[in-house]
């Protein structure tokens, strides 16, 4: 579905007496509102309705959530989902589904060109809430493949400012941002002339950049210096080259002084950009992302990333804590996108949850280079609500089930 906006969401309960649906006696983990106990969910008409300990479900169905962590619908700002259209893209309700995602941002698969068929023909289908980061490139992601790769930025002439915004005023409802690629082979000679034309599309229309980064040249600190308070720079925890720390394992300054200034990151695993070396020296040097999302499309969905749920418990592998790496898919993201309705649990937001099961369990966790680390708990999908709709959660073979 085109995911739409609204306002008005206070924290605390109202209207206890008449509810469509409760959830009964979960662990409710609402970043935003500062929640982490054992509480029931009253949904009504789409929105949540009521959240406290001891709700009257009266004639409503209850749904039993003891022993499960129930949470803001998970926001996957980083995926390529115009499956069909694009070499790079998956189907996103299969992914949804089987990752507990209840939002799903497409990042640029799609450009000025051939948005209206994202929009159309993938979202309008769905049974998810879909976004998208238009990109700076006329027709988006065009030539992604494993056995070749032409990066979009690497051609000036696609680079339109003009389309860019036409097509974002044109796609208000839908269009968060503006998406570009910086590296040597996403945007070779052209450079950093890629991401100044993004910004200039951004500037005219009021929204933030999304900018990859891979391999230099630029590198990580020329691209960070262009960049504006709540741009987001992905793919934040890369390895070398173009690693957010340096020899000593310590975190860029540049990184520091961008996030001073407003400046979001964010982990984007996808196939090659999340090393567990650069990972555990940002985090033991005090510098977390922002956000978590998994770039997943045909090339990252098998592994190394799988999807959101994986690419989670893999920062918690790296030692992120549960209730962090919830808000990293939440609050962050919600944010970062300017849907103040999702993302919480305060009463009047979209009745988007994700009910989510914490298993203990030895699982083996591989980054985009082939390191190994071991971990012991899961995050693994337990029911899903879309606008208060229970939606059906899939499988996960790829994982050991644990307990």
């Amino acid at each position: 579905m085109v995911e739409t906006s609204s306002a008005g969401m206070p924290r605390q309960a109202e209207g206890e007496g008449r509810f469509d649906r409760v959830l009964k006696g979960g662990r409710v983990i609402d970043p935003r509102n500062g929640i982490d106990a054992v509480m029931d969910i009253g949904i009504r008409d789409g929105r949540i309705a009521a959240v406290a300990a001891g709700l009257e479900a009266g004639s409503a169905p209850v749904d039993d959530m003891a022993g499960h962590i129930v949470a803001p619908g998970l926001i996957d700002i980083h995926t390529h989902v115009y499956h069909k259209a694009t070499s790079l893209s998956v189907d996103p309700d299969p992914v949804a589904r089987r990752s507990a995602v209840t939002t799903l941002v497409d990042a640029g698969s799609a450009g000025a060109g051939n948005l209206d068929g994202l929009k159309d023909f993938v979202a309008a289908r769905s049974a998810f809430n879909l976004l998208a980061y238009v990109n700076i490139s006329f027709p988006g992601i065009f030539a992604f493949d494993k056995a070749f790769s032409v990066g979009e930025a690497t051609v000036r002439d696609l680079l339109n400012v003009e389309r860019c915004v036409e097509a974002v005023e044109a796609h208000r409802d839908f269009v968060v941002g503006i998406k570009v690629r910086i590296g040597d082979k996403t945007s070779g000679d052209v450079g950093l002339e890629a991401l100044d034309r993004a910004i200039a599309a951004a500037e005219r229309t009021g929204l933030p950049v999304m900018t990859h980064i891979g391999g230099p040249p630029p590198s990580y600190e020329d691209v960070l210096a262009r960049m504006r308070p709540g741009d987001i720079l992905t793919h934040c925890f890369r390895p070398a080259p173009n690693a957010p720390v340096d020899g000593e394992r310590l975190v860029l300054p540049a990184l520091r002084e961008a996030r001073e200034r407003g400046v979001l990151f964010d982990i984007g695993h996808g196939m090659g950009a999340f090393g567990f070396d650069s990972a555990e020296a940002a985090l033991a040097d005090g510098f977390p992302p922002d956000m978590i999302s998994s770039d997943v499309h045909v090339m990252s969905i098998k592994g190394p990333a799988y999807d959101l749920l994986h690419t989670m418990s893999k920062l918690m592998c790296c030692g992120v804590g549960v209730t962090d790496a919830i808000a990293m898919v939440t609050d962050a993201p919600a944010k970062a996108t300017n849907r103040e309705h999702i993302g919480h649990l305060g009463v009047g937001a979209a009745a988007d949850i994700s009910v989510l099961d914490l298993v203990e369990v030895a699982v083996p966790f591989v980054d985009v280079i082939g390191h190994r680390r071991e971990g012991m708990r899961l995050l693994k999908p337990h029911a899903l609500y879309v606008a208060g709709k229970p939606e059906a959660v899939a499988a996960r073979p790829f994982e050991p089930d644990g307990t």
